[in-house]
């Protein structure tokens, strides 16, 4: 049994995948956010190979399944937790990911690095919520790619979480830069909302990935030596999310 998340398009094709490979039935229940392209890819193999109707179903409730898959937040996975507590599971809470700057970043970089930041609105756990930079940082390069995705200002939910972000800043009395379509902010945080961008000043760059590592909130680093800029959102298919091999647990049961 499979419960997906709808924070972005297919978000859960690659545990679909991997049980596909393996050759187990599996029952899919849909984010209502996300549930039509996952559908439709299952409507095409089915037209293809017309057994595979036998090994796919979608449902809103899961019930009788032998092992368990379930991407939700912090708080929902709480519930799976308790609910598949008698199988096995592999259960994913909230993630994000983060990228360390040298200031030596090329202009194809940094552009490569918005789009990890932006693609999808930033609602991945993959995207980049924050960045740590050196100590005289030049901001202006990147605010100027930033530019990219200026037009995000013209959806107005997205509008409406920049200006809600920008009145809290305001009121708050705290320095912040920006585009005019996403705010950018000093933060300790690693979650920054939508619209908002954290950075972190550091003075040892192994001391930050070292800190990085242990944060079991992150998805993965972006960086030089790390994963590369713009590849946030291109994961192969041994990028396991959390770390946790999916094709060894189906393995195994």
């Amino acid at each position: 049994g499979i419960v997906m998340a709808g924070n972005i398009p297919l978000v859960g094709f690659h545990d679909f995948l991997c049980i596909f490979i393996f050759g187990h039935k599996q029952t899919i229940k849909l984010s209502t956010k996300d549930n039509i392209l996952l559908k439709h890819l299952v409507e095409k193999l089915i037209e293809f190979d017309n057994r595979v109707s036998a090994h796919i179903s979608f449902e809103e409730m899961l019930k009788g399944c032998d092992a368990y898959i379930a991407t939700g937040s912090n708080n929902s996975s709480r519930y799976f937790e308790q609910y598949f507590a008698k199988y096995p599971n592999i259960i994913r809470k909230n993630r994000t990911s983060a990228a360390i700057l040298s200031g030596k970043e090329t202009a194809a970089e940094l552009e490569n690095l918005i789009d990890d930041i932006h693609l999808y609105f930033g609602l991945g756990c993959r995207n980049v919520s924050k960045i740590f930079v050196p100590k005289e940082y030049d901001f202006v390069p990147l605010l100027k790619s930033f530019d990219k995705y200026e037009y995000f200002a013209d959806h107005h939910k997205y509008k409406n979480n920049y200006d809600y972000q920008l009145s809290i800043i305001l009121l708050n009395n705290i320095y912040y830069m920006t585009n005019g379509s996403t705010l950018l902010t000093e933060n300790q945080g690693l979650f920054s909302p939508i619209s908002h961008l954290f950075f972190e000043y550091y003075e040892d760059v192994e001391k930050v990935i070292e800190q990085l590592q242990q944060k079991e909130e992150l998805q993965c680093i972006i960086g030089t030596g790390r994963t590369a800029f713009g590849d946030a959102q291109n994961p192969g298919l041994f990028s396991y999310a959390d770390g946790v091999d999916s094709m060894k647990f189906l393995q195994e049961i």
